[in-house]
Formats: structure tokens, C-alpha cells, sequence
């Protein structure tokens, strides 16, 4: 899931759609709705999901779908391709904020099968790294 979260280039200057339809077809396809919500240009979208019973309350995990650009930084490797080295994962975005989205995305079949007294929200915003 990392991997294929850190291979969008979803650059705070560029669109976040492609990640943002990934994630709604992966939600889909485990029975999830999802609504977007769309920044005034229609570029980029904040995607929200509810898992679990529609009762008040619950807890919202967040994260941001943008990443600093990487224009003038000197990388070893491609910055969106997910690289393994000595037992560490090296990526844009692999630890800001990508990493914390692919544990949340790789649980949704737990969160499904779990016996929820309240609801988990899954919330992807845009444009945290603006001015970076």
C-alpha cells in the first residue's frame, strides 16, 4: 500500500486527484462510501469515509495527500518510488503523511470486521505543505 501511495505525485503545487480516486476505488471495493469534496479550481478533493455504526462520536483519522516538492533536492533514487535499503523505506511522503494513510488503508478490512461501538472517519485533506 506504501508503495503505491508514494508513487503519486501528488506535489502540493499539483493535483492529488489520481491518489484520491485510488483510495475511493480501494474504499469501494471493501463496501466503503466515500464523498469528495472539491477545492474551488476542481484540481484536488478531500476525501472523507465513515467505517462502523452511524451513531455520534467516533474518531477521525486524518491525513494530508500532498508532499513538500522535490524540485532542486538532490535524491539517490527516484523520490516516488518506494526504495528498501537496510531494513528502511525511503519515499516521498513515505513518513509525511503517506506512511500514517497506508496503515489506515491497510486496516480498513480490519476496521470492517471489528465489532465498532463507534465509528472510525477516514478524512484525506490537500494543501498541507502549501508555502513549502
Amino acid at each position: 500500500m506504501l508503495a503505491k501511495l508514494v508513487s503519486f505525485e501528488t506535489v502540493s503545487d499539483q493535483s492529488n486527484l489520481e491518489m484520491i480516486a485510488f483510495v475511493e476505488d480501494y474504499l469501494f471495493e471493501h463496501g466503503v462510501s466515500s464523498t469528495r469534496v472539491y477545492n474551488d479550481l476542481g484540481d484536488k478533493a478531500a476525501l472523507f469515509a465513515t467505517i462502523g455504526p452511524e451513531v455520534d462520536g467516533g474518531i477521525v483519522l486524518s491525513g494530508h495527500t500532498d508532499v513538500v516538492p522535490v524540485a532542486d533536492q538532490v535524491w539517490s533514487h527516484n523520490p516516488f518510488k518506494l526504495l528498501e535499503k537496510d531494513g528502511l523505506l525511503y519515499g516521498r511522503g513515505a513518513a509525511d503523511m503517506k506512511g500514517f494513510l497506508a496503515c489506515i488503508l491497510a486496516n480498513v478490512p480490519k476496521m470492517l470486521a471489528s465489532d465498532l461501538k463507534y465509528p472510525i472517519h477516514i478524512a484525506l485533506s490537500y494543501d498541507e505543505e502549501v508555502g513549502c
